[in-house]
């Protein structure tokens, strides 16, 4: 495939660099660092890791939180159904 691309000055420098140190023309040159770079074999970036920090004991018993939770969500439907809503 024939194209047209636009480089910027760093670029420039570093291709006709590596056809110099490699003895390539500007084809070979740009063609084996594309590869280089699309290749799927390439090592991901690492995934992030959110750090983590200890907070100390528990001062809530959480056991029955979601219980709680309903219960409370229960109590605000009877709320509103008596209130017309």
């Amino acid at each position: 495939m024939r194209t047209t691309i636009t480089l910027d000055p760093d670029v420039e420098a570093l291709l006709k660099r590596l056809m110099i140190e490699r003895g390539v023309s500007f084809k070979v040159a740009v063609n084996d660092v594309l590869r280089s770079a699309l290749s799927t074999s390439s090592p991901a970036d690492p995934a992030y890791e959110t750090p983590t920090f200890a907070m100390g004991e528990f001062l809530l018993d959480a056991t029955h939180a979601n219980r709680i939770l309903a219960d409370m969500e229960d109590e605000e439907t009877i709320r509103k159904l008596q209130a017309g809503r």
